[in-house]
């Protein structure tokens, strides 16, 4: 049968029966007078029919709560009344288990599919809750008889959770609250209305039963520690409040906060202080980025009213450039300064021995706490032939010092991207290779296309579509062969860039003898306090994801360490709502919440508003006139979904819509803000003009214009 029209009968059943129960006035016969009214007629046919009146009774129950029906709590006085508190308990809790269970199952069946469809993203993090607790979350509720039992059924129904599950956790869950309301009927003779129930003593045991879940999720979690930490011996006292492993973006941040609050903290680095940003990601690709710009303008000379500028430079001199820019940011990243800042630093490996020891240099030091901040490398993949030649990453290709004349980059990525773009404009003639359908995959096809454009007009190569399948050499020359679609590419190389994207490092220093759970990425499983299943062990950076961003690491690190520091007492969930990025090419690539792609791919529902900067007086006179700002909106509001920019400077201007995101500011009040005349963030405002243009009062409009046509007298026009 077609499930729409499951749906269609089990909902023309549910609706006849509602309607009959409000047709023929059944309600008047689950009503307290009713009851006590008829109390000895029910006990004497209990008595003469003993099956009979359970079965009728155990029936009509299942179907009040089934269908929602008012009348659940009459239904279990008269329950004590004439079945007694044994076994009238027995009787109304799998009755109203059942009722429950069929509640829960026609939710689901009418409405699971369109709400999950509608608010799948929204729901996104209620339905991992639940996946992960949620027999915690039913407990609590059916522990608390105030709560609209329908309502659990109703909403539980359109959650992930098994029905087995459902059914066993809300028959323990209603019990207390069952044999509280059973007694009560037992003693119906003595009750004048339902608010007799809420007796005191009754009110005091309801608070009891709210409190008993709080309870059981403590002494829970305390059998969950005693399990993960059985085997290991707890230090009487420790040597650091923090010991943070790693001294990256994530790790350095949580040494400077824990510092910042007078703990004790430890941080350890095996390599480099600074990290992968510092040392081979952020600083100095952008430092080469900027260097590579630099001739981009020269070489567009004639835009800018020139006739002829020429560049004299050498390649070896920019990458030792690269290098000056490293060292002048080192200070920041130093032993120097973060011992200053009262943080202990080792430099050595790391070597975890416990869920609270660490040892480094042949010493053991111990802690409250861990944080685990030891990043990430690049992924190598294993293709034939790749171990046979030098291959640079991105950690190593500033050790390049002569200038490759054919540079073939592996991938298409934003790490890929932006190296592509700026060994290109050095001099080498660069090749990418990416098996995915376009460069920039996350992004919008024609974000994608945009700068693959530019790409192409530079004079790069771009093989989309390609698989790499084997290196080879020949007669002392190296080639890459490549699958597209069954016909295979061979592409002649100097030196090759692998940068395929990152993977996490978890391994080589405790971890996987001490037992703690990964993801399927690879990557430190965490909640959404940042602990792992070790409680005192935390974790922040690219090491857990789920972004591998500097600034993600930075605002996971905040997080680990205040909650490393104060948990139980106070702790606070990490916030992943609003996470910007970019991709430093040029144009440049910035983008903060959904983009077109991923609303379409989790069904959400939105309108585009897209303004073009080649309209951009400002963008216009810097010969900067190309890209597009793109902004996703609640259908016929101005709430933004997501942002992205193509553009010069897109990554300073996606700032002033991350702030818009993370405090609920619309379009409205970005038009009605003022920017400076003549400067790139004007997009903005224009952008939100824009939109403002599509939604104009139509209709208040023509009676505006009626208005100023009689202002100005008679019928003129």
């Amino acid at each position: 049968m077609n499930p729409n029209m499951k749906k269609f009968i089990l909902l023309s059943i549910i609706a006849a029966t509602i309607a009959a129960f409000v047709y023929y006035d059944l309600g008047q016969y689950l009503t307290l007078d009713y009851v006590k009214s008829q109390r000895e007629v029910f006990q004497d046919y209990y008595q003469q029919n003993r099956l009979n009146t359970i079965l009728i009774y155990f029936a009509t129950y299942v179907a009040v709560t089934a269908l929602s029906l008012p009348g659940a709590v009459v239904m279990t006085l008269v329950g004590g009344a004439v079945f007694g508190l044994f076994e009238g308990a027995i009787i109304i809790s799998f009755a109203s288990t059942v009722g429950a269970s069929l509640a829960f199952l026609a939710s689901r069946l009418i409405l699971r599919d369109s709400i999950q469809k509608r608010f799948g993203e929204k729901l996104k993090t209620i339905n991992k809750g639940i996946e992960k607790e949620g027999a915690f979350y039913l407990f609590t509720l059916r522990l608390i008889p105030a709560f609209p039992f329908f309502l659990i059924n109703l909403l539980m129904g359109l959650t992930p959770m098994k029905l087995w599950k459902y059914f066993i956790v809300s028959q323990i869950g209603m019990l207390p609250g069952t044999l509280v309301y059973v007694n009560a009927g037992v003693q119906l003779g003595n009750l004048e209305s339902l608010a007799g129930i809420l007796s005191p003593e009754l009110l005091l045991s309801f608070v009891l039963l709210g409190i008993f879940p709080l309870i059981a999720k403590k002494i829970l979690d305390w059998f969950k520690a005693k399990r993960v930490y059985k085997g290991f011996r707890k230090p009487h006292g420790f040597d650091y409040n923090i010991i943070v492993i790693g001294a990256g973006s994530g790790g350095l941040v949580s040494a400077y906060i824990a510092a910042a609050v007078n703990a004790k903290v430890a941080l350890i680095e095996k390599h480099k202080m600074g990290g992968d940003c510092l040392n081979t990601g952020c600083v100095p690709s952008k430092a080469l980025i900027r260097s590579a710009k630099m001739l981009s303008y020269a070489q567009r000379a004639k835009e800018f009213g020139f006739n002829k500028t020429t560049v004299d430079f050498d390649f070896a001199q920019v990458m030792e450039r690269v290098q000056r820019v490293i060292s002048k940011i080192e200070p920041h990243d130093s032993v120097e300064r973060y011992s200053g800042l009262g943080v202990d630093v080792y430099e050595g490996e790391a070597k975890i021995l416990s869920p609270w020891e660490v040892q480094v240099n042949g010493q053991v030091l111990s802690a409250k706490n861990l944080i685990i901040a030891t990043g990430a490398r690049p992924f190598v993949p294993n293709i034939p032939g790749l171990d046979q030649i030098d291959y640079f990453t991105s950690d190593t290709i500033w050790n390049l010092r002569v200038r490759p004349e054919k540079l073939l980059v592996l991938g298409g990525g934003p790490i890929g991207s932006e190296l592509t773009q700026a060994m290109q404009r050095l001099g080498a003639h660069v090749t990418v290779v990416d098996r995915g359908a376009r460069i920039m995959g996350r992004e919008d096809p024609d974000v994608s296309e945009t700068v693959a454009e530019r790409f192409r007009i530079e004079g790069i190569t771009l093989l989309s579509g390609h698989s790499a399948k084997c290196f080879e050499t020949s007669d002392g020359k190296k080639f890459l062969v490549t699958d597209s679609e069954g016909e295979e590419t061979r592409i002649e190389f100097d030196q090759v860039l692998v940068a395929l994207g990152r993977q996490a490092n978890v391994t080589g220093f405790g971890l996987e003898d001490l037992g703690v759970k990964l993801t399927e990425r690879g990557t430190i499983e965490a909640d959404e306090l940042l602990r792992t299943n070790f409680p005192n062990i935390y974790v922040c950076g690219d090491v857990t994801g789920p972004y591998q961003f500097t600034h993600v690491a930075a605002h996971q690190a905040w997080y680990a360490a205040v909650n490393a520091l104060f948990s139980p007492f106070k702790s606070f969930q990490v916030d992943y709502s609003v996470i910007p990025w970019a991709t430093y090419t040029d144009p440049e690539v910035a983008r903060v919440g959904l983009n077109e792609t991923e609303a379409q791919q989790k069904n959400i529902p939105y309108e585009l508003t897209k303004y073009g900067i080649d309209d951009l007086d400002r963008a216009i006179a810097d010969e900067e006139d190309h890209g597009f700002v793109k902004v996703l909106t609640v259908p016929g509001k101005d709430k933004i979904l997501g942002v992205t920019i193509v553009g010069h400077h897109a990554g300073e201007l996606i700032a002033e819509y991350v702030q818009a995101m993370k405090y609920n500011i619309g379009l409205n009040k970005i038009l009605g803000t003022i920017h400076i005349y003549p400067t790139l963030s004007e997009a903005n405002k224009y952008a939100a003009g824009v939109w403002k243009k599509a939604h104009k009062p139509e209709g208040l409009l023509e009676w505006v214009k009626r208005f100023h046509r009689w202002r100005r007298g008679g019928d003129s026009t």
